[in-house]
């Protein structure tokens, strides 16, 4: 039999499996690597004889399954600040939208950048967060709006995937917003999605997924019904912005469509909590935003947990609303904001992340037969993840079994 490729020594593990009792710890722990997944972990003294080309000892270093952020827009040309201040004065996201502002803006920047003015941008952004111990990234696009835009967002996020030692999730988000080509023609630009742009995507193997935004100022459940079916037609699994500025009813949309998740829910009725847990969606909770828009309606924490729905947080990294690329500042904002506790935002920014993204086979937690994607951290526990701000912890990131840092 081949050897382990590398030994993990003397840590302290927290495995976050969902069978586990709290972190899955486990004391003076071991963890073997090989052909970039685990091979076997367990307490050290239970470690079996066998060889390895590289042993590390981690000397109580505590080590964690390497974080996944779920939901960003990363990709992405010029900036919003002047919105910030806007809103600062009293001015609403919706307002700010209807004269022009809002995610508009960031259409026109995007679609004047090149790709490789995107790619260099979108790359500084990935290196922040796997500074933090992010091992894996979904990216949206959404900035584009036509096809020729679209595309090269997709294309964009592929290629920061190819180039960087992370995972690269992307997902088709085109139903962001309406463009201004098509003011007064939403289920034009609707079918322009579901009849050309989506299957391009489809025959480039460009998405991972599909996503629309089910608001008031965006799209009807009926209009992004109509894009899911067709979604679903490709075989593309589908997500949704649900619920953040109004109740329109995204959560049972979402639930639906089996989608993956429903994304910052502020408004989410019980029926909606209800169906989402029924048909085993992931909320993904965005406090960034919800800072940022200064929003005071919270999202109905309680409702999830009682119901059993997987709880997780992501960055939503964007120009606009959440202008943060740290997914320790929204496990942060989390426990702040929303009385997240520290192990529901570990979980939910490792085990809940990666069901969100379909990935909880593979990843996410400390187990037997996944990918060896492993945070080492200098804390004395995992609920210092929550806990300190501005302070770097990440002592090493493994990632697919390679150490990615001195």
């Amino acid at each position: 039999m081949a050897g382990w490729d590398l030994l993990l020594t003397d840590a302290r593990i927290a495995t976050l499996a969902a069978d586990s009792p709290d972190y899955g710890e486990i004391r003076d722990g071991a963890i073997a690597i090989a052909d970039g997944c685990i091979a076997w972990l367990g307490p050290g003294a239970e470690r079996p004889a066998h060889k390895s080309r590289k042993t590390r000892s981690l000397g109580g270093q505590w080590v964690t399954p390497a974080l996944i952020d779920c939901h960003t827009h990363l990709v992405f040309a010029g900036e919003r600040s002047q919105e910030f201040e806007q809103r600062l004065e009293g001015a609403s996201y919706e307002a700010i939208a209807i004269a022009g502002g809002g995610i508009l803006s960031t259409v026109q920047a995007t679609r004047a950048a090149s790709a490789n003015e995107l790619f260099d941008a979108g790359l500084a952004r990935v290196k922040a967060l796997a500074a933090e111990g992010v091992a894996t990234i979904e990216i949206k696009s959404g900035y584009g709006l036509d096809v020729e835009n679209e595309l090269k967002m997709l294309e964009v996020s592929r290629r920061l995937g190819e180039s960087t030692d992370l995972t690269i999730r992307t997902t088709l988000l085109a139903a962001h917003t309406v463009p201004p080509e098509f003011d007064g023609k939403v289920d034009d630009y609707i079918d322009l999605i579901s009849n050309t742009l989506l299957p391009e995507v489809a025959k480039r193997g460009l998405a991972d997924a599909v996503d629309a935004y089910c608001e008031s100022i965006a799209f009807s459940a009926p209009q992004i019904a109509k894009l899911f079916r067709q979604a679903i037609d490709f075989d593309l699994p589908v997500k949704l912005h649900a619920d953040q500025l109004s109740d329109g009813g995204g959560a049972e949309l979402a639930a639906y469509f089996n989608a993956l998740s429903a994304d910052h829910l502020e408004y989410t009725s019980v029926a909606g909590v209800e169906a989402m847990a029924k048909a085993g969606a992931v909320a993904v909770l965005l406090p960034g935003a919800f800072l940022t828009l200064r929003e005071t309606q919270q999202p109905p924490v309680d409702a999830l947990r009682k119901n059993g729905v997987p709880i997780a947080v992501a960055s939503d990294c964007n120009p606009g609303t959440s202008p943060i690329c740290s997914l320790r500042t929204a496990m942060i904002l989390a426990s702040r904001l929303f009385g997240l506790t520290p192990l529901e935002c570990i979980a939910g920014t490792t085990r809940e992340a990666a069901r969100a993204l379909g990935l909880l086979q593979d990843r996410g937690t400390l187990e037997v037969g996944k990918r060896a994607d492993i945070a080492i951290w200098n804390i004395s526990h995992p609920r210092e993840l929550a806990y300190w701000i501005g302070t770097p912890q990440l002592a090493d990131l493994i990632i697919g079994g390679h150490t990615t840092r001195p």
